[in-house]
């Protein structure tokens, strides 16, 4: 038997992601760039139904109510996207709406002072504005930590070790939004799945004019054959005798939204009306834009590796932290009926296609904004099935949790110490909210169940998300456990150059601002 090399068997450790066609600061051509923010912008269209799919009923909206809270939801995700990319952190991210918001919206929804209001519309007008105004006053709360530069001083307890269970969990802790959902329409959602995997997988190879149109363009291709296969079941009378619940999540038809949606809408601020603000809403808020800012920062870091680019440094981060504050102040000003944080599922995206451009993002903010107006034609494409959504999800998800176990490469894994921490904090990140999920479900409430409404809602918020337990967990134990003499086992050495925008060359060139603001903001 003979001899093997330890360079045989290991990979050296790399900063950047290699085997990217384009990286955050190279384009493709203008038609491929197009037809790719395209393809962001329909992957986008899932979380932005859904919501307001969930929401609005409880609100008392009808179905014309939830296709104006779609629009405006597009409307300002395209905004959002837009301000990240060219004034925040500058990585390749969609900024839409948030999960972390749904807990103390339901709060507000069954309020006692909104559920005795008798007129349907009403209560939904009475609601959405009570849901703008906790949206605007824990918005300063980003803000805040974002332009004081506290989160960047924050991030350096950070280290790789740390970010392992964080940035997993952004992708791991979504698990309940994958195949779960597929399962709701197992004919429609495992054939998705498995097209997706074969044309941006095994077929990658095929070219056409030395484009790898079905690694790059995936996902339209694989949408639109089985959304057709999909509309020739409903059409066929396939589902006409099938319960009501398989009818929602087959059906292309049951959306309601193209009939509803109107051919022309702008949205604007204040649309709904003066927005009411409550204390206690505020307080419960609050928890879900923290929330928001810890599964943020995870997702930018996943974003910044699928871009080929550097982590962001501290001051990057914070800067991109504070234009997600003015994000979800957009949200309350606007209405959109949630909050916003960085879309998983199109960090995920960025892997499968190999193309970390900016431009393709920014060019997808674009058609939110346009197809938000054209009522009608955006509500044609946001009728796709969601379980068709869910089953990319079981991939894009899966990614950006890979690429959370990724930061392993840089520390020591022969450490008991670090198999600990991520051992443990990997498995509460998870745990926690599992408990939490299945608690509420079957109580009908959360475990945490005082008079105190604005404390139950920062507590079941808080512990629902994993990547946010994980962060407590991992930055916890990273920073208090045999704390002395192991900073190489962390992976400090190299992690602290991309702490300070000065300590990497390579800063500069992805995350410098746009129109030389960089004179005008200098970089810490």
């Amino acid at each position: 038997m003979t001899d093997f090399k330890p360079e045989e068997i290991t990979h050296p450790p790399m900063d950047q992601l290699q085997g990217f066609e384009y990286c955050i600061d190279s384009n493709p051509s203008w038609g491929e760039a197009i037809a790719l923010g395209f393809q962001h912008y329909i992957l986008a269209l899932g979380t932005a139904v859904m919501i307001p799919t969930l929401l609005v009923p409880l609100m008392g909206g009808t179905d014309g109510d939830k296709v104006r809270v779609v629009q405006t939801l597009l409307f300002v995700t395209g905004i959002n996207t837009l301000l990240q990319t060219l004034f925040g952190t500058r990585l390749p991210t969609v900024v839409g709406g948030s999960y972390a918001f749904v807990v103390p919206i339901i709060s507000i929804i069954h309020d006692s002072s909104l559920t005795r209001i008798s007129d349907d519309h009403e209560r939904f007008l009475q609601t959405m504005r009570a849901i703008q105004g906790a949206l605007i006053v824990s918005s300063s709360i980003q803000i805040i930590l974002g332009y004081s530069q506290l989160w960047g001083i924050f991030s350096r307890f950070f280290s790789p070790l740390g970010m392992v269970s964080v940035v997993s969990l952004v992708g791991f802790g979504l698990f309940d939004r994958g195949f779960p959902v597929v399962g709701r329409c197992v004919e429609i959602g495992v054939p998705m799945l498995i097209l997706f995997i074969a044309f941006s997988q095994y077929l990658k190879h095929l070219h056409a004019r030395r484009v790898p149109i079905l690694e790059r363009f995936a996902l339209l291709i694989s949408i639109t054959i089985i959304w057709v296969y999909a509309h020739i079941l409903t059409v066929s009378g396939a589902y006409r005798h099938r319960p009501l619940l398989t009818q929602i999540n087959c059906r292309t038809d049951r959306a309601n939204l193209i009939s509803s949606a109107p051919w022309i809408k702008i949205p604007y601020p204040l649309q709904w009306g003066p927005p009411t603000f409550d204390a206690g809403h505020c307080f419960g808020m609050i928890a879900a834009v923290l929330v928001s800012l810890i599964e943020s920062t995870g997702a930018y870091k996943a974003a910044a590796r699928l871009a080929s680019a550097t982590p962001p440094p501290a001051y990057v981060l914070s800067r991109g932290i504070g234009w997600q504050g003015i994000g979800i102040l957009l949200d309350g000003l606007f209405g959109t009926g949630t909050g916003s944080s960085v879309s998983v599922e199109n960090v995920g995206l960025l892997g499968s296609t190999r193309v970390g451009s900016r431009r393709v993002i920014q060019i997808s903010a674009g058609f939110m904004i346009f197809f938000s107006m054209l009522g009608k034609f955006g509500a044609l494409f946001a009728s796709i099935p969601f379980t068709i959504f869910a089953a990319v999800y079981c991939v894009l998800f899966g990614l950006v949790a890979a690429i959370g176990l990724s930061f392993l490469q840089f520390t020591n894994m022969n450490s008991m110490r670090n198999l600990f921490i991520t051992g443990v904090s990997v498995f509460l990140g998870l745990s926690i909210p599992q408990y939490f999920f299945r608690y509420t479900t079957s109580a009908q409430h959360g475990p945490a169940h005082t008079r105190a409404v604005w404390f139950n809602d920062y507590i079941n918020t808080i512990f629902s998300s994993p990547p946010t337990v994980a962060l407590i967990v991992a930055v916890f134990l990273d920073n208090t456990l045999d704390f002395k003499d192991t900073a190489k086992d962390r992976g400090m050495p190299w992690w602290i150059r991309f702490r300070t925008f000065k300590g990497d060359s390579r800063n500069e060139e992805f995350y410098t601002l746009p129109f030389n603001l960089n004179r005008f903001f200098p970089p810490s």
